[in-house]
Formats: structure tokens, sequence, C-alpha cells
């Protein structure tokens, strides 16, 4: 296993980005404190130089594991569940053309809140038809470029739709597509999971990614959660992927980078 943090490519509303803004200045801070790689979060991949950005993180020892396309939800209010076709439309489109980017880097691409939330008048059973009918054309299309997606269970606070393992594991069946996983996240999984272990183990055959933060999503350690043991269950099912810092840059981004590998050292990555 491998350590990764979020890292911003621009400015963004969503809180639980360690690193926004000044790309350089941010991949030099991660790679000196002892990173491996830079998650990237990227709002619209027309908008920034996937070449340079490349360059860049080769410059500085770094991978680029994975792509957060949330943003275009903060940001734009684009998802696979909105009753406007045209907004499902822009939503997939815009996956759609991360993939190329992602192929580049290497990296998968997440799929968070981006998928929607269940919006007043639409039937639950509507909503995931059409989360299911959006990742089947993004699978299809990211397939041509070797590209995985990984679909990230989120908490029942933030939305509706998916929001612990066994929901994830149900949706891939019905996707039926080879390159979709899942991203599992510790925050998430705290308030959803009744047993975050058992629900490793059971998402193992498809787990593509995984995000750490403790209960209160500050950096692990700040909170409760057991991580020498979820990161003992991890190696027990085999993953070999990134464990990747997702957590609001509490008390300062700075602190959180951190106390962030400080705690994954001390995990034996």
């Amino acid at each position: 296993m491998r350590k990764a943090i979020v890292v911003s490519t621009h400015a963004a509303k969503f809180d639980a980005v360690a690193f926004k803004g000044d790309l350089e200045s941010n991949f030099a801070k991660i790679a000196r404190l002892g990173y491996d790689g830079a998650e990237l979060a990227i709002r619209d991949p027309r908008a920034v130089d996937a070449g340079a950005i490349l360059e860049l993180a080769q410059d500085y020892g770094l991978e680029i594991p994975a792509i957060g396309t949330g943003q275009a939800w903060g940001e734009e209010g684009l998802s696979f569940s909105e009753p406007d076709p045209g907004i499902r439309r822009a939503a997939i489109e815009r996956v759609k053309a991360h993939a190329p980017v992602a192929a580049q880097f290497g990296a998968i691409v997440i799929i968070g809140l981006l998928r929607g939330i269940i919006r007043p008048g639409v039937e639950p059973e509507q909503a995931w038809a059409w989360v299911v009918e959006a990742l089947k054309e993004c699978a299809e299309s990211a397939s041509h470029s070797g590209v995985k997606i990984a679909v990230e269970p989120i908490n029942r606070y933030e939305t509706a739709l998916v929001n612990n393992t066994h929901e994830g594991m149900a949706l891939l069946e019905e996707v039926e597509a080879d390159n979709v996983g899942l991203l599992l996240d510790t925050f998430h999984m705290n308030i959803e999971e009744p047993d975050i272990e058992a629900s490793i183990r059971f998402a193992s055959p498809r787990l593509l990614h995984f995000h750490v933060a403790d209960s209160n999503r500050w950096y692990p350690g700040a909170g409760h959660l057991d991580f020498p043991g979820i990161v003992g269950t991890l190696r027990e099912v085999g993953y070999t992927g990134y464990v990747s810092v997702e957590a609001m840059p509490e008390p300062d981004a700075d602190t959180c980078a951190e106390k962030s590998i400080e705690a994954m050292r001390s995990w034996g990555l």
C-alpha cells in the first residue's frame, strides 16, 4: 500500500481537501513530507494541462493514483440523478472527458457526489436507474482508455444514493462492468457501516481505492477510529492500492498533512 493525500488543482468550495491552488508548491510540500502520490480533485479536465501536471508530479517523484470529480457537483450542480436530462447528460460527458486524462496519469476516476441526490418528486427507484444508466455509459467509454471508475459510498446526511458497501456492491451488480469498483472512505464508513472491518472484507473483490479521515473528518488520530485494525484488514484482504487522506484541513492544512503521514507510518505504510 502507498500513501497519498488529496490536492485540488484549483480553489474549491469542498472543505475536506487539505491543499488547494498553487499546485507546484503543494506537490513540493507533500513530496517533502514523504507521500507517494497526490490524488487530484479536478472540476473540469478541459481546464487543466494534463501533460504539465504529470511532468510536475514526476519532477517531485509523485504518482497520481486517482481523480476526484466532486467539484462538478459542488461548483456546477452536475449529477447523474438530476431530473433535468440536460444536466444528467452534462455529468456523463464530464466523466467521459476525465478518462483520457486519467489514462495519461495512470489514475482511476472517482464518482462521489457526482452521482447526485434524490430530488423532491423523484422516486428513489428512478434516481437509482439514472445512476446505473450513467455508470454503464461512462464505464463503456472509459474502458477504451483502460481506465477504471470507483464509486464511493457516502453517508446518509449527504445523499440517499449508495450509502454503504452493500448498496455499493448491489450497484456494481447492476452496472455489470469489470472496470467499475468501489472506493471506501473511513469517515463515511464510521457513520454507515456496523462493522468497518467486515465491510472491507465484503467489498474487497471490487475495492479500487481507499480514503482515510478520522471519525470527525480530521486527520487520522484526531478521532476514535481503530486505524491499525482497519489497515490490518486491508492487508488481510490483499489490498495493494493507495491509502489516500481526504480530511478537513484542521487545525490547518500543513498540520493535517503532517499528522496524517505520521499516523500512516505508524501503521507500517
